[in-house]
């Protein structure tokens, strides 16, 4: 991304985590809610951004134990 495509990060003082370790899925929202999102954006690494407004409220990791070597 570059140019006028240049996003930013929602609300960085309201930041949550929340880890799905069954699917291991690490969820990291930035707001004090889930927000609804424009768009969603599958990254090349396995990691979904949730776009609204050009601003970015979620990221959903997949594999998160396996990034983190958990396993």
């Amino acid at each position: 991304m570059g140019g006028g495509n240049d996003l930013i990060l929602g609300d960085l003082e309201n930041i949550w985590f929340e880890y799905d370790k069954q699917n291991d899925i690490l969820y990291i929202n930035f707001g004090y809610d889930v927000e609804d999102a424009d768009e969603s954006i599958l990254t090349n690494n396995n990691v979904v951004v949730r776009i609204k407004n050009r601003r970015v409220v979620s990221l959903t990791v997949f594999d998160f134990s396996k990034r983190v070597s958990l396993e």
